[in-house]
């Protein structure tokens, strides 16, 4: 969960979001959605990061569940789900679902996320929205790279 997003939701909040779009709030998706609620610590979760979470806490919530809870929470909006190039998805929270998502950095030697509540894409966006003709509903934005600490291995050269 990023810092800008100040806002505390519950589970009744979720619980209305999922009705609207006409699902129910099963007892799986709600273990899954506390999951993020109650780890507000730890971002960008995958599903065996939630399988584990849960079985931490005495689930017997199998591992395939938590795939479909995941990718349909993803699917409705509820969750955010990120891909970092490395072949796992992971889910956040989507808190402001009107907002522009925020954006990370990764680093590539020691997988380090990064987020980035600026943004500075409003204008670029616009202007190509109006020579396109696209309309624009929101954009995700990673930059790769080297975090400060991998930068200054080996002679100060990122390996």
């Amino acid at each position: 969960m990023n810092a800008a997003a100040s806002k505390i939701f519950t589970i009744d909040d979720l619980k209305a979001r999922l009705s609207t779009k006409g699902y129910k709030l099963t007892p799986q998706r709600q273990e899954i959605l506390r999951v993020f609620l109650e780890n507000p610590e730890r971002h960008h979760l995958n599903a065996e990061d939630v399988h584990e979470i849960l079985h931490d806490a005495d689930s017997k919530i199998g591992l395939a569940t938590v795939y479909r809870g995941l990718e349909l929470l993803g699917s409705l909006g509820i969750l955010l789900p990120i891909e970092f190039g490395d072949g796992s998805t992971r889910y956040e929270l989507n808190l402001e679902p009107s907002k522009h998502r925020h954006h990370h950095l990764i680093c590539l030697k020691c997988k380090q996320v990064i987020e980035i509540d600026e943004d500075r894409l409003d204008e670029p966006e616009a202007d190509i929205a109006l020579k396109s003709g696209f309309w624009i509903v929101n954009h995700d934005v990673k930059f790769f790279g080297y975090c400060k600490n991998c930068q200054h291995i080996e002679h100060g050269e990122a390996k």
